[in-house]
Order: structure tokens, then sequence, then C-alpha cells
């Protein structure tokens, strides 16, 4: 017989997360978040689920209860929630250690790391998303497991310490890839450019990276010394010290990397 779930936080994650436990035959039976129009929203996508309206959980029908909140806030949810006897508790980030849990009056504690970026309304196929999981005793380990079996073909252990930096590199592989693709439509916008133009080209580059590497895999002007046209662009971001800077460290970084090689 599979647990029941309660979910504190009505965020993103969550929001792609309960449903997807919900279908896997982890019924979520409550939401609760600091917004309830939030809660209510996420309770609508579920078969038999509640707003709940507080973080006193000592009467609930689950066993397991996923604070899928800021990073920020773990550790004072963790403080303030009120479990049942029994209670297993989770969190969700890639970047805080388990102990961040050890405050909670619970059974037994654990991290449960999607390890994808998640929007509300943007589909996510989680079969195809790693689970990155961590528990206080073998017992718990082998509960979130089989959890994390039931909605993800990949799942793996992996302590607090690699898991900090496995968050790390997502970091470097989507926030700030996203922001260089921010500044990349911004660049467009203000040309008037389509920035449509770029998407065979950002498909490749991601693929490339797996197909030979992201070291062999690197182009560019600062890859291969082209000063001449590095000072054009500069030219053209005058206006933006900010961003203008930005590309000027960063075409460094690959000077200095790539050096030796282009000389050669």
């Amino acid at each position: 017989m599979s647990l029941s779930v309660s979910f504190a936080g009505a965020g993103n994650l969550a929001w792609h997360l309960a449903p997807v436990l919900d279908n896997a035959g982890y019924p979520v039976r409550e939401v609760y978040s600091r917004n309830p129009q939030h809660a209510q929203q996420l309770v609508a996508r579920l078969y038999d689920g509640e707003v709940k309206a507080s973080l006193d959980f000592s009467t609930s029908p689950s066993q397991v209860f996923i604070l899928a909140v800021a990073d920020d806030a773990i550790e004072q949810v963790a403080r303030e929630i009120i479990l049942p006897d029994g209670a297993l508790l989770l969190h969700t980030s890639g970047s805080q250690p388990l102990d961040k849990l050890s405050y909670a009056a619970a059974s037994g504690t654990g991290v449960f790391y999607p390890l994808q970026s998640f929007t509300k309304g943007v589909k996510v196929d989680f079969r195809q998303v790693p689970v990155f999981i961590e528990g206080d005793s073998a017992e718990v380990e082998r509960e979130l497991m089989k959890m994390a079996g039931a909605i993800s073909r990949q799942v793996f252990r992996l302590d607090s310490e690699k898991r900090l930096a496995l968050h790390l590199a997502a970091v470097f592989a989507s926030n700030f890839t996203n922001y260089m693709l921010t500044l990349a439509h911004d660049a467009t916008q203000k040309h008037q450019l389509d920035y449509n133009w770029l998407k065979p080209l950002i498909a490749e580059t991601i693929n490339k990276t797996f197909q030979v590497g992201p070291e062999q895999s690197q182009t560019g002007p600062a890859r291969r010394g082209d000063f001449e046209t590095l000072d054009r662009h500069m030219k053209l971001l005058q206006e933006d010290s900010q961003v203008a800077e930005l590309y000027r460290l960063i075409s460094q970084q690959l000077v200095d990397r790539y050096g030796e090689e282009t000389e050669e």
C-alpha cells in the first residue's frame, strides 16, 4: 500500500510534483501555502486533496510531508510544522543539506530533489527527470527510492555535499544559460531581428555538448582569438555598460582558457 502525501508549498515544483505523485499511487491529501489561492489552484489538480489552513498537520491522514518551499524558508518551516506520529518529512532543495530538517519532530527525514526547471503551465515529462534522494536512515532511503521510482526512470542516491555541487552545475547549465538567452533576445529585439532565427543554433549548441562534450564544442570569436570581432561587439554594447562588462569578462575567460590552443 502506497503512502499518502501532504505538501507545504504550492509553487512551481509542487504544481508539477503533487499531481505526478497523485497519479502514481501516492495520493496527495493536503496542500498548505501562505497564499491560500495558490493552494486551492493546486488542489484543483488533484483527485482528493484539500487546502490546509495552517502548518498544524497533527491530525493529518498522510505519512509523508513534503516541504516544497523556498530554500531559505526550509529551516523555519521545519521548526513550525506540527506532524503526526511516524511522519516522514522531506525537502526538495538541491542546495540545502538534509540536516535543515533536524529541528522537526519527525520520525524520519529525507531529500527528494528532482533536477529540472519547473514553470507552472509548462508540461514536463517526469519520467525523464532525474530524482536525487537522501535519507537519515537506510529505511527512509528505501522508501524514497520506491517513491521516486514510481514517477521517474532515473533515480539516484546523493549526499548533501555532492547534491550541492550538482546544484551549482545546474545553475551554470540552466539558470545562467537562460539569462544568456535573455540577453540574446534583448539584442534581437533592440535591432529588430527575429529571435526564432537563433533556434537551430541554440538546439545544435546544446546537442553538441552531449555528443562531443562542451570543451570540444566551444566555438566563437573568443575561442579562436578573433579580437577584431570582439571589439566590434563591444562597440555595439557601449550603451549598456553592465552587459558590455559581462561580455568582456566571459570573452576574457574563453581567451585565457583556449589561448594556447589558438596560438598553436
